[in-house]
């Protein structure tokens, strides 16, 4: 059920340029929506120290149970290969390679999963090659994502553009849209040219690391092409590679949840992202960032942790949606009602108590 505190309302009347170099990006910057100045709810900053406490500990086992179960599957997998008994493991392989390594990318990327950064970006990298993601430029985009949220012309992650191509959205499932795109940037990328927008947010000192980045990852790429052609079997390509489109169902339904539907140029997460409860196998699957409110909101708190935030802020937050199906019960009709209208959009409302941006 959709909680009450959902209601729907208008935005603006013109067509949105979702570009970073754009008209919009330019009416950002005028008024004052670029690098602005976001709502924080109140938390005592004893407990917000506490809170962003980075440890090791729950990271290096998390990541473990990871590491082990993608060998575990991706081991039975192989065994079985040829017959229908590597299916089911092929099923489980392709989520944690191609789901649950975005939720490893983003924490990771934050630097928050582990208190040590060489850690943070071993894991990272790794997380990144898995899903197509170059760590430069995924790196510098997302920390604009953080900085100017659903903010038209200048987030470069916005999943939904208004009108949402729902076609584009139901191919990525299976990476059909995104995995092309990814692999079209890396072969720009190894040719040493970067696109307009990567040049509008990635530092000129940092293209050259995704030059060289590109670069590797095709020449990994082809080792793993010539070990499938040496040995005469698609298994290499099953393992590496393909679990990246396979794999990705789950990374895009609790993707599109963080902020479809939602309101646009607003300085409040509350009203631009979801938090919802989840089962603690999805949790585990997607590193706590169910709790996306939270986590925009303190994003240098660990995915450990944001539970913990979750509690301390709720009383300012609208109520979490008890689940995925309740989400998607008003994010599918929000994202058919935009092909119609793109200036319509899910107003949530925040209780009376909370503080109000």
């Amino acid at each position: 059920m959709t909680p009450a505190t959902t209601t729907m309302t208008r935005d603006r009347p013109h067509r949105r340029d979702y570009g970073l170099t754009g008209a919009d990006a330019r009416r950002a910057e005028a008024t004052g929506l670029a690098n602005a100045k976001w709502f924080s709810a109140n938390v005592p900053r004893a407990a917000l120290k506490s809170m962003m406490q980075r440890r090791n500990g729950p990271a290096l086992r998390d990541t473990a149970i990871w590491l082990a179960a993608l060998a575990a599957s991706g081991g039975l997998a192989a065994w079985f290969w040829g017959s229908a008994w590597s299916i089911p493991f092929f099923g489980v392989y392709g989520v944690l390679y191609g789901s649950a390594s975005d939720s490893r990318w983003h924490e990771c990327g934050h630097g928050t999963a582990f208190r040590t950064r060489r850690l943070n970006d071993i894991v990272y990298n790794i997380a990144s090659f898995m899903i197509l993601r170059e760590p430069t430029v995924w790196r510098w985009s997302h920390a604009r994502h953080h900085t100017d949220t659903i903010i038209v012309g200048r987030d470069p992650e916005i999943l939904a553009p208004r009108p949402p191509d729902l076609l584009g959205i139901t191919l990525n499932l299976f990476a059909l849209k995104a995995g092309p795109k990814a692999i079209a940037h890396i072969l720009l990328h190894a040719t040493g040219c970067l696109t307009a927008d990567e040049k509008s947010f990635i530092p000129a000192t940092e293209q050259p690391k995704v030059i060289r980045t590109a670069r590797i990852w095709l020449g990994l790429f082809g080792a793993v092409i010539a070990l499938a052609l040496a040995t005469r079997s698609f298994l290499p390509l099953m393992l590496v590679g393909l679990p990246t489109f396979y794999g990705a169902w789950l990374q895009l339904i609790f993707g599109v949840t963080q902020h479809s539907g939602l309101a646009e140029d607003v300085l409040d997460h509350r009203l631009n992202s979801r938090t919802i409860h989840m089962n603690p196998v999805f949790r585990f699957i997607y590193w706590n960032m169910n709790y996306h409110v939270e986590h925009h909101m303190f994003p240098l708190v660990p995915y450990h942790a944001l539970p913990q935030l979750h509690a301390a802020i709720g009383a300012e937050c609208p109520p979490p949606y008890p689940g995925l199906l309740a989400a998607y019960r008003e994010i599918v009709p929000a994202l058919i009602r935009q092909r119609r209208d793109p200036t319509w959009h899910i107003k949530r409302r925040l209780p009376q108590r909370a503080v109000e941006a």
